[in-house]
């Protein structure tokens, strides 16, 4: 009797265990992306974050929200495989903000353990003269 409840608790660590290890798993080369300093001029720049599906299974980003309406996100839409390699490519648009440093976030929501990651971009847009 004692065996047979010892394997019985066993058997669902080992199943809890196995089920807490799979899933998608999400990693990014870079959580900042610095644009520099730029012209007023020339208000618009892009950057783009690399991420890796670390996990054993697909990873979906269901969404990516920018922090103001000056950051526009666009990500990967398909599911990435476990191995590969999907990209997060943001732009900035300064035209008709003050010139100066800024930094803002970009809010990614996905299937993977992390359910939600913050991005952020900044930069200084200069004067011009």
């Amino acid at each position: 009797m004692k065996k047979t409840l010892f394997l019985i608790l066993l058997l669902i660590a080992g199943i809890n265990y196995a089920c807490a290890k799979s899933g998608a798993e999400i990693k990014f080369d870079k959580t900042t992306h610095n644009f520099g300093t730029f012209p007023e001029s020339d208000p618009v720049v892009t950057g783009t974050f690399t991420f890796t599906n670390v996990g054993d299974a697909p990873l979906v980003i269901h969404q990516a929200i920018a922090s103001c309406g000056c950051a526009e996100p666009e990500y990967t839409k398909e599911p990435v495989m476990p191995g590969k390699t999907g990209i997060v490519k943001v732009t900035y648009n300064g035209t008709g903000y003050f010139a100066g440093y800024f930094k803002k976030s970009i809010t990614i929501r996905t299937n993977a353990k992390t359910e939600m990651i913050r991005l952020f971009i900044e930069g200084d847009m200069q004067t011009d003269k």
